[in-house]
């Protein structure tokens, strides 16, 4: 069975930056994108229905149309077992909390780089 990621983040040139760096390290898993928080939402129930269940979301905090917090809200609507991780600039604000209270599991903060959001994953798909 194939293990599945979703990021959803609005910078494209960030959504392939960590792409590029998780298929670099060698994690065979299969990476969706989402730009804006509703297309995340979306992408996560459509995921869902073609059983493909993400086993890991990263979500930014601040995205158009939806912010990370509402969409991580509405995906643990969705699916209560949902596992959700913050990777964003506001790590240690009032805002990640509020991201934790809605139900993700812990906040990368970008200041690790790109390799410490990398061993994350790593770690994440070890189990």
């Amino acid at each position: 069975m194939n293990r599945i990621l979703l990021i959803v983040e609005d910078e494209k040139d960030m959504q392939e930056l960590m792409k590029r760096y998780i298929k670099k390290a060698g994690i065979d898993i299969e990476i969706y994108s989402a730009y804006d928080g509703k297309e995340g939402v979306e992408k996560y129930k459509e995921l869902m229905e073609k059983g493909k269940k993400p086993d890991l979301v990263i979500m930014d905090l601040k995205l158009p149309e939806m912010d990370g917090v509402e969409a991580t809200k509405k995906i643990k609507h969705l699916d209560k077992n949902a596992v959700i991780y913050g990777f964003t600039a506001f790590f240690d604000t009032d805002w990640s909390e509020k991201l934790l209270k809605a139900g993700a599991k812990k906040i990368i903060p970008r200041y690790v780089g790109f390799d410490g959001f990398v061993k994350e994953i790593r770690e994440f798909f070890k189990k």
